[in-house]
């Protein structure tokens, strides 16, 4: 759990506290990541909505995925500014978010590909293009940002860097 907020810290938060706010957290790589995702993820599923995404069967998909990562990223969020996970310490919560955040990663490649694929420069609605055209390009920086916090994710599932070497030395001491 190295590298997530809250692991260096001892898992005193017993069930029966309240929850703290973790202000840590909000700067930390993986706050700034989240927070990066959950505006992203606002501005493209906001852009879709926007437009007519309802005649054309593409956008639904895009919308579908923008607002499934987004709300999956506020919980996540609020889990972590919350120190939520130090209370339910039997979920491996490095491993939960890196599998979230690969598979986030693979939906926005997805959603990605389909909206700038369906952007027509001939549409007849200038303004839905502008919005379509925007939410692809924001659609790609999300997915790059979540690809940052997959391998991140990853670094901290593992150990934060951590050689083999070292790890095999120190437990066998």
């Amino acid at each position: 759990m190295a590298g997530l907020p809250g692991a260096t810290r001892g898992r005193s938060a017993s069930p029966g506290t309240p929850p703290a706010l973790d202000g840590t957290f909000l700067c930390s790589p993986l706050g700034g990541l989240m927070g990066t995702q959950a505006v992203l993820g606002l501005l493209v599923w906001s852009l879709i909505a926007a437009t007519t995404y309802h005649l054309h069967a593409a956008y639904g998909w895009v919308m579908f995925v923008a607002l499934f990562c987004w709300i999956l990223t506020l919980l996540f969020f609020m889990t972590y500014l919350l120190q939520l996970q130090l209370k339910f310490y039997v979920i491996p919560w490095p491993l939960v978010l890196m599998i979230y955040n690969a598979v986030a990663t693979v939906l926005y490649i997805t959603a990605f590909i389909t909206c700038a694929a369906a952007v027509q420069p001939t549409s007849w609605r200038q303004w839905d293009y502008n919005r379509r055209a925007a939410a692809s390009f924001f659609a790609c920086l999300t997915m790059i940002i979540y690809g940052v916090s997959t391998f991140f994710s990853f670094r901290a599932w593992k150990g934060l860097g951590s050689n083999a070497a070292t790890s095999q030395v120190t437990d066998h001491a």
